[in-house]
């Protein structure tokens, strides 16, 4: 029973660490979608978020599962209430993709963004691309050294939201109100998404440390 249970631990972790995977695809190709009114991947992202449901789905059946039917020791109850947590900033961050995916399919064939702020969330889409790789990484080699770079990724996201917040409030704005709301939806989006993957590393470091949630700093 104890090797069963512990190769079940094994392929909850392995499908947390495929979410990172897809979730960071998913937010790859939903930047290129925004960045280049792309409504073919626009639409495969919103395609694609059922497929990270699904998963998010089954592994939340199966820690159910290991606490009805198997009954965990106490050693190992954290990773499975922490599955269970992990698994649904995962899916959220997969949700916010697809929001941004969405926001470029609406307004396709113009871009949802003004030209000169495609730099900036191209930084973005790379932040994002960086947080979430890392994160996997600190699933599957349960490595606390690499919370230092997910907290400072994180920092860099947190000021260009702030940056993009001031340039449509600014005066010199030029692109209109609808433009300012969508600027300010897309960036919210980008923000959260690594929000997510700082909860999902506090989560990990918990298991690992055994450090109260509430009390985990990644500095």
């Amino acid at each position: 029973m104890d090797s069963e249970f512990q190769e079940r631990l094994t392929t909850v972790n392995g499908e947390l660490v495929q979410m990172t995977r897809l979730v960071g695809s998913a937010m790859n190709r939903a930047t290129q979608s925004l960045l280049d009114a792309d409504l073919t991947m626009s639409e495969s992202v919103i395609a694609a978020d059922a497929q990270i449901d699904m998963l998010a789905s089954d592994i939340e059946e199966q820690c159910f599962d290991l606490i009805a039917a198997q009954r965990p020791p106490a050693e190992d109850l954290p990773f499975v209430i922490g599955a269970l947590r992990i698994a649904a900033s995962l899916e959220r961050m997969g949700d916010l993709a697809e929001h941004v995916a969405k926001q470029s399919r609406l307004r396709y064939p113009r871009l949802s963004i003004p030209q000169e702020l495609r730099g900036t969330f191209a930084e973005m889409g790379g932040l994002a691309e960086a947080i979430v790789s890392k994160t996997g990484a600190v699933i599957a080699t349960q490595d606390v050294s690499l919370t230092a770079d997910i907290a400072r990724h994180d920092q860099e996201m947190d000021r260009l939201h702030r940056e993009l917040f001031t340039i449509v409030l600014s005066s010199s704005w030029s692109h209109g109100v609808e433009a300012a709301i969508d600027v300010t939806l897309l960036s919210r989006y980008y923000e959260r998404y690594a929000d997510h993957a700082v909860s999902v590393t506090r989560r990990v470091v918990t298991i690992v440390t055994g450090a109260p949630y509430v009390g985990v700093s990644l500095v």
